[in-house]
């Protein structure tokens, strides 16, 4: 038989397992996101702001390697109050782009929009990118855009959850016995959090300032540190003991 404080050690380490299982994931996913997401999108837009104009005739196909401007007849509009829902038109008159086009919000043309109202959309490999009238443009959700920090910022809170899964694991796995600064609570969590938070942040401040994209993983990586300092510093007072527990 196992005793109850060998029995102990062994869920530590088979939770420290798992916790490696989930950073070698992690760290796939910061892999995926700098390897592909990332050039991806870069290369996208790069291609978008590169394309001409097609040629004058009518079109023969719906996918084409050329911005054609076209004229749509609204249908419909969908503006739902709850933005998470999503804004959309109905379009039509083309002979492949028809159909429902969403938006990331409703100004500045989206709200005037009318049943019969004509505007003027631009076409590009087969989706719809921009649409205008009346003096007003507005960009659909399929137009790609000069963004990159977004991804950027997630891929580095993969990798950073990727080390903080490995040292957690590695310690519970290696050191069952000796896991003061490795527990769930109060380092654990609070560590989870800043990382989750620390990227999510420094995505939107670089889309929002228009800060180089790389220059997002330094912001992150520097915020998560100086957390992690002041997490480890938090709980322990001189004297006081460590507190104990498992995840």
């Amino acid at each position: 038989m196992v005793d109850g404080g060998g029995g102990a050690m062994m869920v530590t380490r088979f939770k420290g397992a798992l916790l490696i299982v989930a950073s070698v994931l992690a760290a796939l996913a910061c892999w995926s996101a700098f390897s592909a997401w990332l050039p991806s999108g870069l290369g996208r837009h790069r291609e978008y702001g590169e394309a001409a104009p097609c040629p004058g005739r009518a079109p023969v196909q719906r996918y084409e390697d050329c911005l054609r401007t076209v004229t749509f007849t609204v249908e419909g509009t969908d503006i739902p109050r709850a933005k998470k829902k999503g804004y959309r038109a109905t379009l039509s008159g083309t002979p492949f782009w028809d159909g429902a086009v969403a938006f990331g919000d409703r100004d500045p043309l989206l709200t005037e929009l009318r049943p019969g109202d004509r505007v003027t959309g631009t076409v590009w490999r087969g989706q719809v990118m921009t649409i205008a009238g009346g003096g007003a443009r507005q960009s659909t959700t399929d137009e790609p855009r000069d963004e990159p920090q977004m991804p950027v910022a997630l891929g580095t809170g993969a990798g950073l959850l990727a080390v903080l899964g490995l040292v957690f694991g590695s310690a519970l796995m290696l050191r069952p016995g000796r896991r003061e600064r490795f527990v769930w609570q109060p380092y654990g969590r609070r560590l989870l959090i800043t990382t989750v938070s620390a990227s999510f942040l420094a995505g939107l401040l670089g889309v929002g300032t228009g800060l180089p994209w790389w220059l997002v993983p330094a912001v992150a990586v520097l915020v998560v540190w100086a957390g992690a300092v002041l997490i480890y510093g938090w709980d322990r007072p001189e004297g006081d003991m460590p507190r104990t527990g498992i995840f």
